[in-house]
C-alpha cells in the first residue's frame, strides 16, 4: 500500500527509439539542461550501454564506481549511484559497458521486467526533489528498453528525418501497445519530436510531412535543426545550452522542453 504522507513523485520519461544515430542520447541531455533552466530538478538515468549521455555531461568512466549496472541487477540504493553534474539541477545515473549483459542476466528474475520501476520508487528518491526523470534507452527494444518503459510514465520519441523512419516507428508503437495491455497500463507517448532536420532538403521535409500525417499531434511543433553546435557540444561534456546558448540547436531544444512543459496537465507540470 502506498504511503500518503510520501510526496508525489516525479514525472518519468523514457527516452526511446531502436533505431540507433536519432539524436536519442543528445535529445536526453539538451531537454533536461532545458527543463533545469526552466526551474525543473531533473536525474537522467543513462541504461544505454555506450554510456554516452554520461560522457556528454561529463562523467569518466573511472568516476563511474557504481553504475545503473549495479541499481538493477545488484539493488544497489540510489545514493551510491546517483551523481552530481557540473549543471546545477542536473542529476545523473551513469552507465558503463557493464550494462551489455545486463539483458543475458536479467532474464533468470521473476521481475525483470520491472526492476527499474522499482528502483526509481525507492522511498529514498524524496531526498533528491526530482521533478523530472529521463531514462535514455539503448537503441534496441530490448529488456532493458522494456524496463524503461515499465518504469515510466511516458515515451518521447526522436525521429530522425531520412527513408525508413516511420517504418521503425510501427515497431515501437507496437511495443508500447503491448506494454500498456500487459505491465503499464498507465504508460502513453509524451510525444514525437523531429531530429536533424535540414529544412533545404526535401526528403526531410517529406518525412516531417507524413510523420504529422500519420501521427497528429503526437509529433511536437518544435523541430530539431541539423546543426554544428550540437554535434560539437559533447566532445566538451557540455549540453549546447551551455556550450553554444544562442546557436538554433539550443533554441530549438528551449522550445521543446517548454512545448513539454505546456502540454501537460496542471497536476504534472
Amino acid at each position: 500500500m502506498s504511503d500518503p504522507t510520501r510526496p508525489k513523485g516525479p514525472k518519468i520519461i523514457a527516452v526511446a527509439n531502436q533505431k540507433g544515430g536519432v539524436g536519442k542520447t543528445t535529445t536526453t541531455i539538451n531537454v533536461a539542461a532545458a527543463l533545469v533552466e526552466e526551474g525543473k530538478r531533473v536525474l537522467i538515468v543513462d541504461i544505454d550501454p555506450q554510456g554516452n549521455a554520461s560522457t556528454g555531461l561529463g562523467v569518466e568512466a573511472e568516476q563511474r564506481d557504481k553504475t545503473t549496472y549495479d541499481l538493477l541487477l545488484d539493488e544497489a540504493p540510489l545514493s551510491e549511484i546517483i551523481q552530481e553534474t557540473e549543471i546545477d539541477g542536473l542529476l545523473i545515473a551513469p552507465a558503463t559497458t557493464d550494462l551489455s549483459s545486463a539483458d543475458i542476466e536479467m532474464v533468470s528474475n521473476e521481475k525483470r521486467s520491472f526492476l527499474l520501476h522499482d528502483a526509481l520508487r525507492q522511498p529514498e528518491i524524496d531526498r533528491y526533489r526530482l521533478e523530472f526523470i529521463l531514462i535514455d534507452c539503448p537503441p534496441s527494444l530490448n529488456l532493458l528498453t522494456v524496463n524503461a518503459m515499465v518504469a515510466a510514465h511516458s515515451v518521447l520519441v526522436p525521429l530522425q528525418s531520412e527513408f525508413f523512419a516511420l517504418e521503425g516507428l510501427s515497431q515501437l508503437m507496437l511495443t508500447i501497445r503491448d506494454l500498456r495491455q500487459t505491465a503499464n497500463p498507465e504508460l502513453r507517448i509524451e510525444g514525437v519530436v523531429m531530429t536533424m532536420s535540414d529544412k533545404r532538403n526535401n526528403l526531410a521535409q517529406q518525412v516531417e510531412s507524413d510523420a504529422r500525417a500519420y501521427l497528429g499531434d503526437l509529433v511536437f511543433r518544435t523541430v530539431i535543426p541539423r546543426n554544428v553546435r550540437v554535434s560539437e557540444a559533447p566532445s566538451f561534456a557540455m549540453p549546447v545550452l551551455d556550450y553554444d546558448p544562442l546557436s538554433k540547436g539550443a533554441q530549438a531544444y528551449r522550445a521543446l522542453a517548454r512545448e513539454m512543459l505546456g502540454i501537460m496537465t496542471p497536476e504534472t507540470a
